[in-house]
């Protein structure tokens, strides 16, 4: 686990630069860029956990949870918005959504993750331990 802890980092920051961008208006949604710096770094999440970990629905949600802290660290900091409500709460609002968004994305990396493992080691690793039983 503690040696995954670096990897959960990198992994989550990976996927910061597009939330640096869209605050401050750099790129916008439905964009090519704008998708690029969506689902590359997700992609690349998949593929190092498939690759690399034993765990790859621990290692998503850990790299989801720094991806969601820095969601919410980026949003306050860089923080433009007028909204109809006071802004300590609309605050709190912006970061636990952050964090929700973060290990949502982590949840469903890490699930796609798993079951990408699963198929690799599906039919084949079954029969092979099959076979060396009989």
């Amino acid at each position: 686990m503690r040696k995954d802890i670096p990897l959960m980092i990198v992994l989550g920051l990976l996927a910061a630069p597009r939330a640096v961008l869209h605050d401050l208006g750099l790129i916008h949604e439905g964009t090519g860029l704008n998708a690029l710096l969506v689902f590359v770094p997700l992609l690349i999440w998949v593929v190092v956990a498939v690759s690399r970990s034993p765990s790859p629905v621990r290692l998503l949600l850990g790299a989801g949870a720094v991806y969601g802290i820095s969601l919410a660290v980026i949003h306050n900091a860089l923080w433009n918005a007028e909204t109809t409500v006071p802004e300590p709460l609309a605050r709190v609002a912006a970061t636990l959504s952050s964090l929700v968004t973060g290990l949502t994305v982590g949840a469903i990396c890490g699930a796609v993750a798993w079951l990408l493992t699963r198929r690799r080691s599906g039919p084949t690793a079954r029969q092979s331990r099959a076979d060396t039983s009989s």
